[in-house]
């Protein structure tokens, strides 16, 4: 269920828990940024929705977008329950795809210390962290409503040897 702010009705609990994805069906649609900011969110989101709608594909967690981005482009995911579409946007997530959560309550304005406590519970735990996926799981208008505004900050990981022995 999608909320009518496009917020996702329901989220897996992810929070403190690694979650593999790797070959997971998801939709994945390219986004302009400029100095990781996104342009033109919303309207991306609206644009990815509708796809998904035409394609009558079904969600496993309706609404959830995992955003990437980068210096100049970037990603939203959206996860699906099965790769059934010939569409170009329709692929299964590479392998490994293994993914740390932490939900960080608050706004993206302060969410430089829950990244930095994430990244270091992985390097605590020998593993080196690569990308930074963020899941809105409120926006301004339902934040009231929900508790205060929530990101799921997921930080996907690889194991390392070295880093590992180290630890020990």
């Amino acid at each position: 269920m999608i909320l009518d702010c496009g917020c996702p009705g329901s989220y897996p609990d992810w929070h403190q828990r690694d979650v593999d994805l790797s070959h997971h069906a998801a939709h994945v649609l390219p986004i302009p940024t400029f100095l990781h900011m996104p342009l033109s969110y919303d309207l991306y989101r609206q644009r990815q929705q509708q796809e998904i709608e035409q394609l009558e594909l079904r969600e496993t967690w309706p609404g959830l977008a995992l955003t990437r981005t980068g210096f100049f482009r970037g990603r939203l995911i959206r996860l699906l329950d099965r790769n059934e579409s010939p569409s170009r946007r329709v692929a299964n997530l590479e392998s490994p795809m293994k993914l740390y959560g932490l939900l960080h309550d608050g706004g993206i304005g302060t969410i430089s210390k829950t990244v930095r406590q994430q990244q270091m519970t992985l390097l605590d735990k020998g593993r080196m962290p690569k990308e930074l996926y963020l899941a809105y799981l409120t926006c301004p208008r339902c934040a009231e409503q929900r508790g205060g505004e929530k990101i799921l900050v997921l930080r996907r990981w690889k194991e390392n040897a070295r880093l590992a022995s180290k630890v020990k």
